[in-house]
């Protein structure tokens, strides 16, 4: 008996000291992938807060060498850089309210079983995100429309995202009752009544993921600005950016009207970036506390 219960004490040792080292190894693959994250930031971060000669002799790690505030300044200065900040806010808002319009007005039909031709939709909704036309196709379409060099096209084509329609659907589906929206109807509700007092209420939680996942993507976009807007007055901020990065120079002028103000081209980039990045780190910090409840709920079912 003393036997089989020290046999028992062993093994449980044992399992825990396993359990300890796995812990442990995981811990450690953690904080270095946190790193590898976090590293790259703070040294743009600490270049863009560095002064020209500290970036130029590579004295710029982790930390700002010779503090200065030059890059921001001329950033702020920039008309030119004013304005694509304000085109990409812009746009940002209305492809999120947009994309948001079409995911509800999507998801919820999808979510009756009455609704005739339900499997049909969801298919079409599906194929879409395996099969695309290509690029040359859309840039003949965006010009049939008369779209190029305008905020719409880079608004209308991917306001409609079949992914997003999918978890807000199976949300929906998973953890919306419905009895509560049998009993709106018992009251009197219409469908648009249930939608807007009932079902969007209680969809909070992956409304706001969905409203980042817009938001983000479309702020960080460039490529079909890069095809469509030629325009330099509507350039967003990330073209923008993506024209800066290509300057081969070490100097860089921002300034429009002739104005010339000499800054390390290094400084200038990692300044944009930082300018670029900032609002979305402000932003996600409100939006966080829904983001991995909306994903793990809308998750739940296909």
């Amino acid at each position: 008996m003393s036997t089989a219960v020290s046999s028992r004490k062993h093994r449980h040792v044992r399992q825990s000291a396993g359990s300890r080292i796995f812990d442990v190894v995981i811990i450690v693959v953690l904080v270095i992938v946190g790193l590898l994250c976090l590293l790259p930031f703070l040294h743009v971060a600490a270049m863009s807060l560095s002064s020209n000669g500290a970036v130029i002799s590579q004295k710029v790690f982790f930390l700002p060498v010779d503090f200065s505030l030059e890059g921001y300044k001329m950033v702020l200065q920039d008309p030119s850089m004013m304005r694509s900040l304000g085109i990409t806010v812009l746009i940002t808002v209305a492809f999120t309210a947009l994309g948001m319009l079409l995911s509800i007005l999507a998801a919820y039909p999808l979510t009756k079983k009455n609704l005739k031709g339900r499997g049909v939709f969801a298919f079409l909704y599906m194929f879409t995100m395996y099969f695309g036309g290509g690029l040359i196709p859309e840039y003949l379409l965006m010009n049939d429309l008369k779209l190029l060099n305008t905020v719409w096209s880079l608004i209308l084509p991917l306001a409609f995202s079949a992914y997003n329609i999918i978890i807000l659907r199976s949300f929906m589906e998973s953890s919306i009752p419905d009895s509560l929206e049998e009993a709106a109807f018992l009251d009197g509700a219409s469908y648009w009544g249930v939608l807007f007092r009932v079902v969007l209420p209680l969809s909070t939680p992956v409304l706001a993921t969905l409203c980042l996942f817009f938001a983000v993507g479309r702020w960080n976009a460039y490529g079909d600005a890069l095809y469509y807007i030629s325009v330099s007055k509507l350039y967003p901020m990330q073209l923008k950016l993506y024209y800066l990065m290509g300057m081969a120079s070490d100097a860089a002028t921002l300034a429009e009207g002739g104005s010339t103000n000499y800054i390390t081209g290094e400084v200038i980039k990692a300044t944009c970036v930082m300018f670029a990045t900032l609002p979305i780190i402000i932003l996600y910090p409100f939006l966080q506390r829904y983001f991995v409840t909306g994903i793990m709920i809308g998750a739940v079912k296909g």
